[in-house]
This record gives C-alpha cells, structure tokens and sequence, in this order.
C-alpha cells in the first residue's frame, strides 16, 4: 500500500474557501498535490490567479463571496457545468480582525456568524446535489478555532483590542456544533461532515514578543506551521476516513488541554 492509496485524490473535485488565506493556502496545496482538482475561493481575483498559478494545473481560481447568495449559486452552477460532482468541501473563510466587549457591535456578531455559519448553509444548499453526485466518500471539513474552545488570555495581548474579538470564539464554537448536526443529518446521504480546530498559527513576520508568549501556552513550547495543518486536511479529505464523521480534530499543539 502506498501513499497514492492511502491519500489519493485523483479524479476527485475540491473547492477550499478562503483559499488565499495563510492556512487555505496550505490546505489548497495538499488536496491538489494528492491528485484533486482543486477550486480556489475568495473574493480577490487577483490573489486567486496567482495563487492558482503558483500551485499547478490542478487548480481553479473561483471568485466567490461566500456571504453572497448569488456568487455561491454561481459557484454550484459552475462546478455543476464543469465537473459534474464535488468531493471535498473546505469552509475555511475568515476575516482577521481584533477587538474586544468594549469595542464590538451587534453588527459585527451578525456579520462573523454569516461568514462562518450562514456561508456554510448557502454553500451546501449550492453543492449537496454534487456531494450526494460522488462515487467516493464525500467530505465537508469546517475550519474552527482553539478560541471556539477556550477564551483568549488577555495578558498575552499588549491591548484588549489587540486579541480575539469575542464574537469571533462565539462564532467558531457554533460552527463545531453546526459540523455535528450536518453530520448527524447528511449521513444517510453518505456526506461526511467534520471539523478542524487550529490552535496558534500566526505566520511570519509577526512580534516575537507576542509570538514568544503565545508559544508558552502550549505544552510543545512553539507555535504552529501552517504545514503542519495539512496532512489533518487530506486525511479528512481523504476516502480513508470514511469512518469519521461528526468528530473536531484540534490541531493545537496542545493549547486547549491545559
């Protein structure tokens, strides 16, 4: 048995949104480079072409706003045309922002719980036809967060507005329960639903005095690699998880167990 076996994706359609993003990048790459067909989606063309570009003929650039119904219908539709089935679906979107109680408003609970949960809904009523379409094991995989988990320390922060907005950890936290009810629904349809909890994955270029802290927090005593996501990707992705359904998979270093 070799990896091809084990992780294959050949012959199979994928579409990652928030493609562009420091983790979708990563998430994009390993489900082409397994052999998918791989639709790239955000909202900057520009990003996406390049990005498409960058990782090979396998790729797809697919302008979409998620939180715009017409866009994901557009989306369907052209993967409807195009391929005629989706395999694996990666709700990854997101929009980096920090804050605080005293600084948030109602609009912007309403407008991170679209991006995360109503933008699940409108892309699943846009494919389930397509996953339910698929020979193999077909997959969603919802992107959450260790502050879907646990609260963000403050004193890791040099200000309040400088951590986590809470109603990003509210909304992260909805979508772990949203994964076990689709999973609960859509199993006798054969789709999968799981999700993926990062822990801290803050990239390059950012204060080692802060990057320094956050790595104190995990028992590991570092802070993630967006590499280090993907393989917990294309497992789920893969058809050798077609066992898992319903579960969160919490790839944090060891952030939440303490």
């Amino acid at each position: 048995m070799n990896l091809e076996d084990l992780f294959g994706l050949s012959g199979r359609v994928a579409v990652v949104t928030g493609a562009t993003g420091r983790l979708g990048q990563v998430m994009a790459e390993a489900l082409a480079g397994a052999g998918a067909i791989t639709y790239l989606v955000g909202r900057d063309q520009g990003r996406l072409d390049a990005l498409a570009e960058k990782l090979g003929d396998r790729c797809r650039a697919a302008r979409c706003d998620v939180t715009v119904d017409e866009d994901v219908a557009a989306l369907g539709a052209r993967l409807r045309e195009e391929q005629g089935r989706l395999d694996v679906l990666v709700h990854n979107a997101h929009v980096g922002k920090g804050g605080s109680l005293r600084s948030s408003t109602p609009s912007d609970y309403l407008a991170a719980a679209d991006l995360a949960l109503g933008a699940f809904q409108r892309l699943l009523d846009a494919t389930r036809d397509l996953l339910e379409a698929t020979d193999g094991s077909p997959s969603i995989i919802n992107v959450a967060s260790m502050y879907g988990v646990v609260s963000p320390k403050p004193q890791l922060y040099d200000t309040p507005e400088a951590g986590n907005p809470p109603y990003y950890g509210a909304v992260k936290a909805g979508l772990v329960q949203l994964t076990r009810y689709a999973a609960v629904e859509l199993g006798p349809s054969g789709i999968r639903v799981n999700c993926v909890t990062p822990g801290p994955f803050p990239g390059e270029g950012g204060d080692p005095a802060l990057l320094a802290r956050l790595a104190q927090q995990t028992p590991l005593g570092r802070v993630g690699d967006a590499t280090e996501i993907a393989t917990t990707v294309l497992y789920l992705a893969s058809p050798r998880s077609s066992y898992t359904t319903g579960t969160n998979v919490v790839v944090d270093g060891g952030w939440t167990v303490w």
